[in-house]
């Protein structure tokens, strides 16, 4: 099967590649439900040598510069106790965690999860940590420009190998909220 979008040689049903998961994105593909049934979610091999973002794109397609989302774990504190969430946002913006992340969560201090945290908590690896198959009382924002993508590539859980997603699914994961204006554009490098 050919991927919606990018340059894989092949995609294959994530129901069908559940071997290449870890478990707990395994377990939530296997008791999906939602708007999207689960066979429409696929699953990319990827070298996991390329997943700089410039070697990504050059070796994979320059399209998924615009259909991609990175996923990352935010840690919220509010009256002395931490409660953890994810969000989803487009590669050329990062998390307005001081802002809206922090106002949506209703925390004193938000800030990006230790690398070790963020691991243990998920029990997927650092780079491909995805929305799919996180604990389901965490909180998962979704930035609205996200949702409305036809298709996303997104981590699978794992440095190899990829998910590519339609927006509509992200915006029904267990826990998500989609959220206008999550990210703030990243300032241009010169």
């Amino acid at each position: 099967m050919r991927a919606p979008i990018g340059d894989f040689a092949t995609a294959t049903p994530a129901p069908e590649a559940l071997g290449l998961l870890p478990a707990p994105v395994a377990a939530a593909l296997r008791t999906w439900s939602g708007p999207v049934p689960a066979d429409q979610l696929l699953h990319v091999d990827t070298d996991p040598d390329k997943a700089d973002t410039a070697a990504f794109i050059e070796t994979y397609g320059a399209d998924l510069l615009h259909a991609s989302a990175n996923c990352v774990v935010v840690a919220a504190k509010q009256g002395g106790e931490r409660r953890l969430a994810a969000c989803l946002t487009l590669p050329a913006t990062r998390a307005d965690i001081n802002g809206a992340v922090r106002r949506r969560l209703g925390a004193r201090k938000v800030s990006f999860a230790p690398r070790e945290v963020a691991v243990g908590e998920t029990g997927m690896e650092y780079g491909g940590i995805t929305p799919v198959g996180l604990p389901a009382d965490w909180p998962v924002l979704v930035d609205a420009a996200v949702a409305a993508l036809p298709w996303v590539l997104i981590g699978s859980g794992a440095r190899r190998g990829k998910l590519i997603v339609p927006g509509k699914a992200l915006a029904a994961l267990p826990g998500a909220e989609v959220v206008e204006e999550l990210a703030l554009p990243l300032p241009e490098s010169g």
